[in-house]
Formats: C-alpha cells, structure tokens, sequence
C-alpha cells in the first residue's frame, strides 16, 4: 500500500482488548490471529476506508508521545501484514 491509499479493516475480523492495551485480532473464518501493541490497536481503530495511511500516520504521532521517524515505514509494514493475510483491504469503487 502507499501513502495515499485509505485500508479498511475487513468487518469479520474481531478485535479483542487486553487489560493491557494490547490486543488480538482474530478471523473467525480462517481461525487466523495477529497479536498487536496499544499503536496497532490505535491505528486498527482508524482503519475506516476514509483515512489515507498519511492521515493515519499523522493521527497517531499526535495521539502517542515520542513516536519515532521510522513510524510511517512501521505503520504501513504492519498494515500490509494485515492485507496479507486478509485483515485489511482497499474499498473498492463500482463504476
């Protein structure tokens, strides 16, 4: 994905919420599960169709003390992680 494409989490993954800010996103339909920190929560929550990754990157930097510069290359490696394994998609557009 690139800097202006704007993911969308697949509606059939779950979302399950530690105590500890960390989370689980799991498919139920292909038993599939990805472990995150409290960022990759932040930037699942945001994964709406309507934010470019730029807008997400941008958000988080606000939201998160001492993000580092590396944040973008970070947050759009863990997103593509996600649509590899069918977390994540682009919207598409009918004609």
């Amino acid at each position: 994905m690139n800097q202006t494409d704007k993911p969308i989490a697949n509606p059939i993954i779950v979302l399950r919420e530690e105590f500890d800010d960390w989370a689980v996103l799991f498919n139920p339909d292909t038993a599939a599960a990805v472990g995150t920190n409290p960022v990759g929560v932040a930037v699942w929550k945001r994964l709406d169709g309507k934010r470019s990754l730029e807008d997400i990157v941008a958000e988080i930097k606000n939201s998160f003390e001492d993000t580092p510069e590396a944040a973008f290359k970070e947050i759009t490696a863990f997103v593509n992680t996600l649509d590899e394994k069918g977390f994540v998609g682009l919207e598409v557009k009918s004609k």
